[in-house]
């Protein structure tokens, strides 16, 4: 009966089309009782014992005459030749992929595997064939009583390599998997620009000839950054840089790749774009502009500076998400599923009457209030601030301004006239409960980034100086 060692080391991935059977466990790899996903945190000695201790490849398979699970001989395969953690495991790994293959097809450790074997076999290369069959006791679970020579184990450790290095994942392979999982975990704005980004970066891989993904080095990640710096901005490219380290991230959590490498790679000083505040005249004109030209903006514009709401959030809202009578927003943001905010009285006083509306129906809609609008939260953020932009062009104002600005502006307005009757940690403390900012550090960051803590006149510093 032909060895499951001489199967493992000629597996294929033509193998789809057998038919599947459940009378097996699912390979695992036993690695002296560590999780190896914690390796860099053991201690040096922990890491020494359990590469002192065999690792392996275990399975169990339904023993025909009793109808039960029954485990079978543990796998070692040569890998224990290996004395780091990640070749070892990388080996045991490839096995393991290998195993599922065969058992998939039908490989059983009870009946005679020829015809399965003839399928795996690569015929066309005889010579091959006959070392996996010399080498196979040395290489898969040999006996203990079994001794090989030093030449036959060096004949050995060639058939492992080239085994492994048969199984490789292709970039296209990798970053299907990748986004697959992506397109999971993000959300619908978030995903088409990841995708984009990645979808780049496998379009200049191929123009490089690198097609597999073990090819794919710091260096070409480097050298592909460069160009996106040369073409567009530092931001851009920090950008770049922090949407591939995410794949590869998610790459070597699915252990298609060793390690990710790319966030080793430096992130370039960039100097932030933020939107001015608006002074207190320029307020009252806007405000008076909308009350006569655009009053559905200007309530769009009120969440932003009442609600301290980012425009993209108040375009997420339903009729639904806004509770009257406990005075409650429930809002969709980018760092939570859902927070609640309470609806001050100056905006509630603002609302038109919303408990005959349908709950599901859009909150802000080109036209109205309450209503249907099926696009993307981007095209209705961006219809929004296109719809600003008019009002910008009327009173002169640049490309710093935007509907960002009312936020900074009534943030500015808010922690100042806190101040007055608190010390700065008191009035941070209490602003921080009104702009949903989770932590002081992140406040402080943008109360700066704003400029919304100014000192006092220093003027009467400088008296003594001019007396003299």
């Amino acid at each position: 009966m032909p060895s499951i060692s001489v199967l493992l080391l000629n597996v294929y991935e033509n193998v789809y089309g057998f038919n599947m059977k459940s009378n097996y466990s699912e390979p695992k790899i036993y690695t002296g009782g560590i999780d190896p996903k914690q390796w860099s945190k053991l201690s040096k000695a922990d890491q020494r014992n359990a590469l002192k201790k065999d690792w392996y490849l275990y399975y169990s398979f339904r023993d025909p005459k009793t109808g039960k699970l029954k485990r079978q001989s543990p796998i070692k395969g040569g890998a224990n030749r290996f004395h780091n953690k990640r070749d070892r495991f990388g080996f045991l790994k490839v096995l393991q992929r290998n195993l599922l293959i065969l058992l998939d097809a039908g490989f059983s450790p009870y009946s005679d595997n020829t015809e399965l074997m003839d399928k795996f076999f690569n015929k066309k290369n005889d010579h091959n064939n006959q070392i996996v069959a010399k080498t196979t006791k040395t290489v898969i679970s040999s006996p203990k009583n079994d001794k090989s020579s030093e030449e036959e184990q060096k004949e050995a450790t060639k058939t492992v390599e080239t085994a492994t290095k048969e199984v490789t994942t292709s970039v296209a392979e990798a970053f299907e998997l990748g986004l697959k999982i992506k397109r999971r975990t993000l959300n619908q704005n978030s995903y088409p620009k990841y995708k984009s980004t990645i979808l780049r970066f496998q379009k200049w891989l191929n123009t490089k000839g690198i097609i597999q993904i073990e090819d794919v080095t710091k260096k070409a990640v480097v050298e592909y950054l460069n160009i996106v710096l040369e073409n567009t901005s530092a931001r851009s490219r920090n950008n770049a840089r922090t949407n591939l380290s995410s794949l590869f991230t998610t790459l070597e959590d699915n252990e298609i790749i060793r390690e990710n490498f790319i966030h080793k790679i430096n992130v370039l000083k960039t100097v932030p774009e933020r939107n001015k505040t608006f002074t207190p005249q320029q307020i009252v004109g806007i405000n008076s502009y909308l009350d006569e030209h655009d009053p559905l903006l200007k309530l769009f514009i009120q969440f932003i500076s009442y609600n301290f709401l980012r425009p993209i959030e108040v375009c997420r809202l339903k009729i639904g998400d806004i509770d009257v009578l406990d005075r409650k927003i429930y809002v969709r943001a980018k760092n939570k599923p859902v927070k609640i905010k309470i609806i001050p009285e100056i905006l509630l006083a603002k609302l038109p009457d919303l408990v005959k509306m349908d709950k599901n129906s859009d909150l802000f809609t080109p036209y109205e209030i309450g209503g249907v609008w099926d696009t993307s939260e981007t095209d209705k953020r961006n219809y929004f601030s296109g719809r600003f932009k008019k009002v910008k062009d009327n009173f002169g104002l640049g490309k710093n301004y935007g509907l960002y600005s009312f936020r900074h502006t009534h943030t500015t307005i808010l922690y100042r006239e806190l101040a007055k009757t608190s010390t700065p940690l008191e009035a941070k403390s209490k602003l921080m409960l009104i702009t949903g900012h989770t932590t002081l550090k992140a406040l402080e960051a943008y109360l700066r980034d704003i400029d919304a803590v100014l000192p006092q006149d220093y003027s009467h510093l400088f008296q003594e100086q001019q007396k003299g």
